[in-house]
């Protein structure tokens, strides 16, 4: 009986333990997703602070008409729960490093343009846009993230994601054409010409005839000036932001590259320490962002073209039969050069190549 008793009392114990544990497991859980529903999905309480420096300052068409707008919809759209500081090219690391230094940590965003400042990525020449392949905002989107038989912006974020970054925005900037002292009334015009030109435009006047030249940016005006260059590639809408009009006096339209594009990225940590609501916040305003600020480049092209002409230079569009010949020596010479540089280039040019085809303007 004794024995008996004390079996029962052990096994009451045992019980109670069991249904503690039980009880304090099932508040756990109920706390957990409490807390899940209001934390896991929708606004942090803290607030993440970015330190973000694109690869130029103020003075670039792409900080007004690119960088500003990015942050102003970036940060409502996630209701102030993120704040950028944005600081001039120089504040932390040079222009040119600012992309290596995004990947590694040393700054939070990078704007520019991974083709030129990013050579550990050659993927960003496919997000800089094609030479002679989109030729407004509307065909790069469709060819990039719009259309599913192409998407060719996910081979670009895969290549940032390996390099540690998360591409975010993107802009239209328009043209980027050429400016000279001489007129371009054609390709054959470039043979044995000395002008400034870096990355996909350096690949492109090669296969022009012409000799590329590299220059920081604020060197290209005296060089002209002095005659060491003849003129310079550069986005028709930050030609007056760098005063070029003073110097050169042509411009070609409609550019070797109708649609040149400048990117941001976040590195990559920073971006997955934010939650699954802030990352969708941001994912959303990436396609409205883009429309928006390459309309406000365009309206920038327009201007620059006319401070151009009211400074005695002259617009020149080359007729449809230069155009052509263009696109066919362009995609001859210049994009395999690119294809060879990745097998994710490899993959987008074929891509884009479909895509031309496709709207009739290749066979």
């Amino acid at each position: 009986m004794k024995k008996y008793l004390i079996l029962v009392l052990m096994l009451t114990f045992a019980g109670l333990i069991m249904t503690g544990c039980l009880a304090e497991e099932t508040s756990n859980s109920d706390n957990s997703d409490a807390g899940d529903s209001e934390g896991e999905y929708g606004p942090p309480d803290e607030v993440t602070k970015w330190t973000f420096q694109p690869a130029f300052d103020s003075g670039d068409a792409g900080w007004a008409n690119g960088v500003k707008p990015w942050i102003e919809d970036m940060e409502e759209a996630t209701e102030g729960t993120i704040e950028i500081e944005l600081l001039q090219a120089g504040s932390i690391v040079s222009g040119n490093e600012a992309f290596g230094a995004a990947s590694s940590g040393t700054i939070d965003v990078y704007a520019g343009w991974a083709t030129v400042y990013g050579g550990i990525m050659p993927e960003g020449m496919l997000a800089y846009g094609m030479p002679m392949g989109a030729e407004n905002a509307e065909e790069a989107w469709e060819a990039m993230w719009g259309n599913d038989k192409y998407q060719i912006g996910e081979l670009v974020q895969e290549a940032a994601n390996e390099n540690n970054l998360q591409w975010v925005g993107w802009a239209n900037q328009g043209p980027n054409s050429i400016f000279t002292k001489f007129p371009v009334n054609g390709m054959e015009d470039l043979e044995g010409k000395k002008l400034r030109a870096g990355g996909p435009q350096a690949l492109f006047l090669e296969a022009m005839g012409g000799t590329p030249v590299s220059l920081e940016s604020d060197e290209i005006y005296s060089a002209i000036d002095l005659g060491t260059i003849e003129g310079t590639l550069w986005d028709t809408g930050g030609m007056n932001d760098m005063k070029f009009q003073e110097v050169i006096d042509y411009a070609m339209l409609p550019g070797w590259n109708p649609a040149q594009h400048q990117e941001i990225y976040v590195n990559l940590d920073a971006w997955n320490n934010l939650n699954d609501w802030q990352r969708d916040k941001i994912n959303e305003v990436f396609k409205s962002n883009y429309f928006k600020t390459s309309e406000m480049h365009a309206e920038g092209v327009e201007e620059a073209l006319q401070d151009l002409k009211d400074s005695g230079g002259e617009v020149i569009n080359l007729s449809d039969e230069k155009v052509e010949e263009m696109r066919e020596k362009t995609i001859e010479k210049v994009w395999p050069k690119i294809a060879e540089k990745s097998e994710r280039n490899a993959e987008g040019v074929k891509l884009w190549k479909q895509f031309l085809k496709d709207k009739g303007k290749i066979e």
